[in-house]
C-alpha cells in the first residue's frame, strides 16, 4: 500500500465528497434530460451536464477555485479535490513508493501494477499547471490507468513552480525517464516498451521528454498526451471561447504561466512550448486526447497536426462533451469514465500492435 498517496480529508472536503457521491448516483436518464439544456460550443458539441455543473461551481462557489491566491493553499486544495473525487477501485498487486535521484535532490514517485503480469511501463507526469498537482491529486486516475492498460505506472512528483520555475520540471521529468530505463529490467519489464504520458502540464512534460531523449539508445515506445499544454504563448479560439465557466479559465492559465515562466522571453522555448519546436521528426507514435470545452483544445490539435506533418504516427481523440481535467472527474461523470476506458484501449492496442521481442505475431 502506498503511504505517500493517502490523504486524510478535512471536514469541508468530506462534505464535498458526500455531495459528489450523491451526484454520482444520479440516474443516466436524468443526466440525459439535464443534458438537453447544457451549453453548446461553437462546433456544435454539448457539454456533459455534470461537468458543466463543476465548471459553474468552480467559478461561482467561494473557495472552490484552486487556481488563484496563495500557492500552498492551492496545492492543498488541489490534492483534497482529487482525493474527494477519487473512485473506489479494485486493489492493485503492487503499490510501491520510491525516491529517484534528481538533478536538485530526491524526486518522489509511486509505482502501481494491477496484477502479477505487466505489459510494460508508463512513466506518468501529473497535471496542475506546473504549480499544483501531485501523486495524491492524480492517484485515482493513475490507478485506473494501471488497471485499464495492464502496465506498470510510475507516477512522478517533479519540482513545482514558483519555488522551482522552468526548466526544473523538465529536468526532473528527464531524470525520471532515465530511472525508468534503468529499473525496468529489475521489474521484469522490457525497456523498449516504456511509454511517456501525462495530462495538461504533464502532457507537456511527456512530449518534451520524448524530444529530449530521442537520440538516446532507449527512447519512448509511445506518447500518451492528455489535453496537453503545447504553447505557453498561445492565443487560440478555444482559449478565448472557454476563458471562463469550464473549470480551467484564462485567469487560471495566467496564474500558472506567471509562476512557471516568470521570464516571458522563455515562453517560446520548445522545452515548454513544444508546438514551437522546429524539428519534431523521429519522435515516437503519439495519441493526443483533447476535450471539446477546454481552452487548451486548439493547441493540442495543432500539436497533433504538427507531429503528423513531421512523419510521426498520430491518433487523435476529441472528447466533445468533456472539460479540462475530466480524467480526474470519473467519480461523477459516466462520460469521463467512458473516455478514460477508450484511452486505455488505445494504449493496449499500441502494445498489441508491437509484440515484445521474442514473441511471434499471429498470422
Amino acid at each position: 500500500m502506498s503511504r505517500d498517496t493517502q490523504l486524510r480529508l478535512s471536514l469541508p472536503a468530506r462534505v464535498q465528497r458526500g455531495v459528489l457521491l450523491a451526484a454520482a448516483r444520479i440516474p443516466a436518464g436524468a443526466l440525459a434530460v439535464l443534458g438537453r439544456r447544457a451549453p453548446v460550443n461553437s462546433d456544435g458539441e454539448r457539454v456533459a451536464p455534470e461537468l458543466a455543473a463543476i465548471g459553474w461551481a468552480n467559478d461561482n462557489v467561494p473557495g472552490l477555485n484552486p487556481f488563484q491566491g496563495e500557492v500552498a493553499q492551492s496545492r492543498a486544495q488541489t490534492d483534497e479535490s482529487g482525493a474527494s473525487m477519487a473512485e473506489v477501485l479494485p486493489p492493485l498487486a503492487v503499490e510501491e513508493d520510491l525516491v529517484i535521484d534528481g538533478p536538485a535532490g530526491p524526486i518522489p514517485a509511486t509505482r502501481y501494477r494491477s496484477s502479477t503480469e505487466s505489459a510494460g511501463l508508463l512513466v506518468y507526469y501529473h497535471g496542475g499547471g506546473f504549480v499544483t498537482g501531485s501523486r495524491i491529486s492524480h492517484d485515482a486516475f493513475v490507478r485506473r490507468l494501471a488497471h485499464g492498460t495492464g502496465l506498470d505506472v510510475l507516477s512522478i512528483e517533479y519540482r513545482l513552480a514558483p519555488e522551482a520555475p522552468f526548466p526544473a520540471a523538465v529536468e526532473d521529468a528527464v531524470s525520471a525517464w532515465h530511472f525508468a530505463v534503468e529499473v525496468a529490467p529489475k521489474w521484469g519489464l522490457d525497456p523498449g516498451r516504456i511509454i511517456v504520458g501525462g495530462d495538461s502540464a504533464g502532457g507537456n512534460l511527456a512530449t518534451v521528454v520524448a524530444r529530449e531523449v530521442r537520440n538516446e539508445s532507449v527512447t519512448p515506445f509511445f506518447q500518451l498526451l492528455i489535453y496537453p499544454v503545447t504553447d505557453q504563448a498561445a492565443d487560440t479560439p478555444s482559449r478565448r471561447e472557454f476563458a471562463s465557466g469550464y473549470f480551467l479559465t484564462a485567469d487560471g492559465i495566467d496564474w500558472f504561466t506567471d509562476r512557471y515562466l516568470p521570464d516571458v522571453t522563455q515562453r517560446r522555448d520548445p522545452r515548454c512550448s513544444p508546438l514551437l519546436a522546429d524539428d519534431l521528426d523521429g519522435l515516437p507514435p503519439a495519441h493526443v486526447m483533447v476535450a471539446g470545452f477546454d481552452p487548451l483544445r486548439d493547441e493540442g490539435l495543432a500539436y497533433a497536426r504538427k507531429l503528423e506533418e513531421a512523419g510521426v504516427p498520430v491518433t487523435v481523440r476529441r472528447e466533445g462533451a468533456m472539460i479540462h481535467g475530466f480524467v480526474n472527474m470519473t467519480l461523477i461523470s459516466p462520460g469521463a469514465r467512458a473516455a478514460v476506458d477508450r484511452l486505455c484501449a488505445v494504449v493496449r492496442d499500441a502494445l498489441d500492435a508491437t509484440p515484445p521481442p521474442g514473441t511471434t505475431s499471429p498470422a
